[in-house]
């Protein structure tokens, strides 16, 4: 699944995303230097969750606080860790 992503002002994390029609928001994290770090899907994230994640003062924070801790609620799966871009 291809989730469209947007970059964001975040210490811990380099883009976010969502797809509606799956419930998946999509979060890739920073890594090391400039590259960007492991991608994951969190599932059962409903529109509502997305409003309030995106418009949080500070993303990083809302996610360590509200998504993170709740692994039964928000399942998740690492992606993969960041593959350049195809020409």
């Amino acid at each position: 699944m291809q989730i469209t992503m947007d970059s964001i002002e975040s210490s811990q994390i380099d883009a976010i995303g969502y797809d509606a029609e799956t419930q998946t928001l999509a979060i890739q994290f920073r890594g090391k230097g400039d590259a960007p770090g492991s991608l994951y899907h969190y599932s059962n994230f409903t529109a509502e969750d997305w409003q309030a994640f995106r418009d949080a003062e500070s993303i990083g924070s809302h996610f360590y606080k509200h998504v993170k801790p709740f692994k039964d609620k928000y399942p998740y799966v690492r992606i993969d860790t960041a593959q350049p871009e195809q020409a």
